[in-house]
């Protein structure tokens, strides 16, 4: 069994219908806390006999305008409680992203304006509904009860915790133990978070292992207001495809909703091979029976792990692109890396005015002006790594100021899936 699954097997009563037990198990691979102990199943086996849906919540807030695969995986979750016929409600935090989520920061979070929020929230949809079927999900936002809050209500639900149990959440402790700033503002996010629970009248509640702290305070919260508390549920945080840090565009090991076919295909296959089950787990929606058998399969040796990576880069990319796409993006893998070949297609971009300088360009920048990189810091460590290539040849790191002639009509190749020809 896969590592990212909570031990539920001693939770599984007698008597339970056998197709319970499984949905149980299928909702429950892949999760890290599945809490209070034994509660899910209790509330399935509930909504079964009144024959009504549990209604599972996800809040997010949208901070940024676009996600990778790493956000997907609550996403996924989610849609997992479609499959079984519950209501999946999203909750657009277009009112906590004003407030700002404290969880695993070290310092204070800057505040976005009105309109980075609802640019961020347009796409965010647009990219969950990817993963999710949008037709049958409970869309809202939190800005439509938390907006017209009364203060006296403010009051009410800042009275049911303290500031020491606020300060029990590891990142608070840690700044206050370091006299980092943590403002009043941040204390009201968990609280917030819970009322929106209240707001929906939430039966689970799904979140990322950082969010343990603000899930369990809905709890608390929903019990303030006279509301049978939620389950939760947290997933793990996804680790990119280098295999060390969290997948992040900061760390720029990312896999992106939006990215092409090809790139996508070329990431997933770059993964290190002890991060393809959790990735299977993670990012597939499989049941917990396929990924048992794709482990023991692997284990025995009867499913070699190159073409179990195959699987899952195909796998991945017709989940985002489609069956035909995956096809093609199988190809195009084996024409250039296997066969050594350059792609069919390969991007031609003219080299920005604005990289000539005096009558040269430095390698670093025309990479960050024509999209390939991030920022010039990234195309310098991508460079230094050996992640660059001129017409088949590394560059070296101690000659990256050129000439436009020297670039002109060449390949640049940018680790293992872009190519660009500078015209």
């Amino acid at each position: 069994m896969s590592e990212h699954r909570a031990d539920l097997t001693q939770l599984e009563p007698a008597g339970v219908p056998d197709e319970l037990l499984e949905q149980h198990r299928d909702l429950t691979t892949g999760c890290v806390d599945v809490l209070p102990a034994g509660d899910l199943l209790h509330r399935l086996a509930s909504a079964r006999r009144e024959r009504r849906p549990l209604r599972a919540k996800l809040g997010v807030d949208p901070t940024a305008p676009d996600i990778h695969l790493g956000h997907t995986v609550v996403l996924r979750k989610l849609a997992q409680f479609q499959h079984y016929g519950h209501t999946a409600v999203l909750i657009i935090g277009d009112y906590t992203a004003k407030v700002g989520d404290p969880s695993g920061r070290s310092k204070i979070r800057p505040r976005l304006s009105d309109e980075e929020i609802a640019h961020n929230a347009i796409t965010y949809v647009e990219q969950a509904g990817k993963v999710l079927d949008m037709e049958r999900v409970e869309l809202v936002r939190n800005s439509d009860w938390l907006g017209p809050l009364r203060m006296d209500e403010v009051l009410r639900l800042t009275a049911v915790t303290t500031v020491a149990r606020m300060l029990e959440r590891d990142d608070f402790a840690k700044r206050y133990g370091s006299q980092e700033p943590i403002s009043m503002l941040e204390f009201m996010y968990p609280l917030l978070q819970g009322y929106d629970s209240v707001a929906v009248q939430a039966d689970v509640e799904l979140g990322g292992t950082d969010q343990k702290f603000n899930l369990l305070m809905g709890r608390t919260v929903m019990e303030a207001y006279g509301r049978p508390p939620q389950s939760i549920m947290t997933v793990p945080l996804l680790q990119g495809i280098d295999g060390t840090q969290k997948m992040s565009k900061t760390y720029g090991n990312y896999v992106g909703v939006l990215d092409v076919p090809e790139d996508m295909y070329g990431k997933i296959m770059s993964i290190p091979d002890e991060l393809m089950l959790t990735y299977w787990t993670l990012l597939t929606g499989a049941g917990y029976r396929e990924i048992e058998d794709i482990q023991e399969r692997l284990t025995s040796g009867v499913y070699h792990p190159a073409q179990a990576k195959r699987d899952l880069a195909r796998r991945i990319v017709e989940l985002y692109h489609g069956p035909q796409a995956a096809q093609e993006a199988g190809a195009h893998f084996d024409r250039v890396f296997k066969q050594k070949e350059l792609p069919e297609d390969v991007v031609e971009v003219e080299l920005p005015a604005e990289a000539v300088v005096e009558g040269g360009v430095w390698l670093p920048r025309v990479l960050t002006l024509i999209g390939v990189t991030a920022s010039n810091g990234e195309a310098r460590r991508l460079i230094e790594q050996g992640g660059v290539k001129i017409d088949g040849q590394l560059v070296d790191p101690l000659r990256l100021d050129l000439t436009p002639e020297e670039l002109h009509g060449r390949v640049i190749q940018c680790g293992k899936r872009r190519f660009v020809r500078i015209v």
